[in-house]
């Protein structure tokens, strides 16, 4: 009921609401988590699936491309909507998608059927980006930074969810996570009211106010010929990070599958469980108070090429290899939270159409560095992929002194 309360509040115009309970925004974050989670659960598996399927290795790490790919296509047609229908109705056709999707998948009987099924539960599973947006928007500007990174830090506990379902084999592991779909929604409709639509008329709404260069209507892309600078830079910095992150989890589980550490599925799905640095670096970047400032940003960067750093030169000890998944989450879930922040600072009333480009771009990042890494892997093999994983986050640094160096110039002319 507290929870219930505390969401209605938002729905009053010109009301302060009390902000957002630490119960509700860890509710926000566990579903969340539970849904992103369909998005990974195919990578500690390729090896399985390429067997199960009778395809090539390469071949089944398109899988991965296409989910994402999938969930970029429903960040830019299905996110925006938010705005301006009701985001639970929203919520709930997208769980219904999501559960039929993931059925689809673990029924498929080639390897084109299940690409098809991938690809759809790409675009169902856009519904986790919806909650985050909701937790900014519940939140009062004090709580706003931890909300947010919380309920992001959902997410982070992606890998460890596949465990269980490892151990019960690739076809009923596929089968499995769409079986609680249908409770979800309920869920949601008695803890968490969504916000009334932003234009009331049926045909023809209004247009929002204009605010640095975002126009709100129509609501799928900004109407503007420039986007808000710091939305391309962040979209920018996420798509790098992202393709940094894919790039090593597209691999990691055929690397691990193979001599000297030959581990079987149930365990490379339990080193997820180190993705909880990443979780604890989110909450604690979601308390940076400067988080403008680009030293955060760069250190996170930073981070992920130390990284592959570590993984290219110890990746054939277990040592090796963990360590460079704790420092590449840390890396890459603090650069998401700092992101996330700073596009939800630009206009509050645009969230989610805001939130819809910088994802996509951060998702066709991904797709680019799980392409590349499959490509990468036939090709050469770990040494190659840890390298270009090395050279994606490397320009990622350039970029970002370049950035920094371009802002430092412009508030020194102005």
């Amino acid at each position: 009921m507290a929870a219930t309360t505390e969401a209605r509040a938002v729905l009053t115009p010109n009301r302060v609401h009390p902000g957002i309970s630490r119960r509700l925004t860890l509710l926000l974050a566990v579903a969340t988590g539970a849904i992103a989670a369909n998005l990974y659960y195919a990578q500690p598996l390729l090896d399985v699936i390429a067997r199960s399927l009778g395809t090539s290795d390469g071949a089944a790490g398109a899988i991965v491309t296409v989910t994402q790919l999938g969930f970029a296509a429903g960040l830019v047609f299905v996110l925006p909507l938010a705005d301006i229908v009701k985001r639970r109705s929203l919520l709930t056709a997208l769980l219904l998608l999501d559960a039929a999707a993931l059925t689809m998948v673990g029924l498929a009987p080639d390897l084109g059927v299940a690409l098809a099924a991938y690809a759809v539960l790409g675009l169902a599973n856009v519904a986790a980006q919806l909650l985050v947006p909701a937790a900014a928007q519940l939140a009062d500007d004090a709580q706003r930074g931890r909300a947010v990174a919380t309920v992001i830090s959902g997410p982070a506990h992606r890998h460890a969810a596949r465990a269980d379902h490892l151990r019960r084999g690739d076809r009923i592991h596929r089968l499995a996570p769409a079986v609680p779909r249908g409770g979800l929604p309920d869920e949601h409709r008695q803890r968490h009211p969504a916000p009334r639509p932003a234009h009331h008329g049926r045909r023809h709404p209004a247009p929002r106010p204009v605010r640095r260069g975002v126009a709100l209507h129509p609501p799928h892309l900004p109407r503007h010929p420039r986007a808000p600078r710091p939305l391309r830079v962040r979209s920018a910095d996420g798509a790098l990070g992202f393709a940094g992150f894919s790039i090593f989890w597209s691999t990691a589980a055929l690397q691990l599958s193979r001599a000297p550490f030959h581990h079987s599925p149930a365990v490379i799905g339990l080193f997820g469980l180190l993705g909880a640095a990443g979780a604890m670096a989110a909450n604690l970047t979601g308390r940076v108070k400067r988080h403008t400032h680009p030293m955060p940003t760069v250190l996170a960067v930073a981070l992920i090429a130390l990284a592959y750093v570590v993984l290219l030169f110890s990746a054939r000890t277990l040592v090796g290899i963990v360590a460079g998944i704790v420092i590449l989450d840390i890396g890459v879930q603090g650069l998401h939270v700092l992101n996330q922040r700073i596009i939800y600072d630009i206009d509050a009333a645009a969230r989610n159409r805001l939130n819809s480009i910088c994802m996509t771009f951060y998702f066709l990042g991904g797709a680019l560095g799980s392409a590349m890494a499959s490509f990468v892997w036939t090709w050469a093999g770990w040494t190659c992929v840890c390298l270009t994983g090395l050279g994606v986050t490397a320009f990622a640094v350039v970029l970002r002194a370049f950035t920094s160096l371009r802002d430092k110039e412009a508030v020194e002319a102005g």
